[in-house]
Parts: C-alpha cells; structure tokens; sequence
C-alpha cells in the first residue's frame, strides 16, 4: 500500500510538473507571434491561467489569458503599460499545432494602458504649456489667445471617448493670479481638441478613460475577436 501511494504521489507531481512546461512553452510561443504581429521591441508576457493546462489544450478552450505588453505604440501615438486579457479563447489544438490562426477566436479582450501626458499635448493647441491631474481634475495650463491677447490662465478638461479618440474638452477656467477673468466660451472652441486614440491592439475600441498622476488610463473591449481578421 506504502509503494502504491508513494507511485500515486511520483505520478501526480509529474503531472503537474509536465502541465507546467507545457503551459510555459505555450506562453513562450504566444508572446513570440504576438512581438512579430505588431512589430514590438519585446516579447509581451502571457500567463494562460487555469489548472491544468493540458485539458484546456486538449479541449482546445481557454478561460482567460493574461497579456502584459508595457510600451506600444503606432504611427501616431504611444501608450505605456499595455495589458490584454483574453477571455473564453477557442483555439483548437490542431490548428496550434499546424500555426494555423484562422480558427482562432476569443469572446471578449479587454485592453488596458496608459497615455502620457506628454503624448496628449503633442495633439494639443498652441500655448498649452502642460497637462497635470489636479484635486479639481485635469488641468491645462498655458498662455492662450483670448481675442487677440495672450493671456496665461489654467483650464480644468474633462476627457471621453469619441469616434475619431479622446476628445478634450474645456469645463472651467482658472485665470493666472491677478490676471484678468476670461470666459469659458471664448476658450472652449479654440481649447477643444482630440487625441487619435480609437483602439488599442486586437481591435479593442477605447470605452473608458480616467485621468491619473501620470497620465491618463484607458480601457478598450472587443468582442468575437478573430485572430484571422486582426491587421
């Protein structure tokens, strides 16, 4: 009895020792086709969550796999802290085998990131001298062109998701100390402006942004997501 659970205990942990190196080399393989897809410095890091492994595989359906990218960029913008979750991924194992993509599908990806704040002022208007989160919000501060006068003053904006990016627009206006009061209409037009922001990778479309200290974060869903489709 002694020797048979001994044997029962030798079998159970290389089980799990053979799930593990298998899930790493699947891990290792995901990371791999995803640097080559978008073109990235690194390999992102995939973490296939779930135990174990090896009946997932076999099933061919994954609950949720995890994405950490960190910096991404495309022809017009950068975001930093780029993190993808992929949830009930269909991935027969024979296409995996043969690295065949156009099977493969995931029901929801969730992206997340953050934008600098110096990337949002490269799309910002002339005079904008810096973008900060304040107690009040997010804040604009420069010079600006009030009928013709300069005149230094700091903007409370609110941002959201549009169809063309993150739209930014003027709620408030602070002028500088003794400087003269300006009207929030005067700087509303010339102050609104759009970050070309729509998506992140996977076809994720922006759904969500939240200012933060060190810029602003944003979350993108997409639904269905077939791997065949993605650019």
């Amino acid at each position: 009895m002694r020797v048979m659970l001994g044997l029962i205990v030798v079998l159970a942990v290389a089980l799990v020792v053979g799930d593990r190196v298998a899930v790493g080399m699947a891990e290792d393989e995901i990371g791999r086709r995803i640097a080559s897809e978008y073109s990235l410095p690194q390999e992102p890091q995939v973490d296939i969550r779930g135990f174990p492994f090896l009946t997932q595989a076999v099933d061919g359906r994954y609950g949720d796999v995890g994405i950490r990218v960190g910096e991404w960029s495309d022809e017009r913008i950068s975001v930093r802290e780029l993190e993808v979750t992929l949830n009930e991924v269909d991935a027969p194992l024979g296409d995996l085998l043969e690295k065949r993509t156009s099977n493969l599908v995931a029901g929801k990806a969730t992206a997340t990131a953050v934008v600098p704040y110096e990337t949002v002022q490269r799309f910002a208007p002339e005079g904008v001298e810096s973008i900060s989160h304040g107690p009040d919000g997010l804040r604009v501060s420069g010079t600006f062109s009030v009928q013709g006068i300069p005149v230094p003053a700091t903007v409370v904006v609110t941002v959201a998701p549009t169809g063309d990016g993150i739209e930014v627009t003027p709620v408030s206006v602070q002028p500088s100390s003794g400087g003269p009061t300006i009207s929030l209409a005067l700087v509303r037009e010339s102050l609104t402006f759009v970050v070309p922001l729509q998506r992140l990778p996977l076809g994720a479309q922006v759904t969500d942004i939240r200012p933060g200290a060190e810029g602003l974060h944003v979350t993108a869903v997409a639904h269905d997501v077939k791997f065949s489709d993605l650019p």
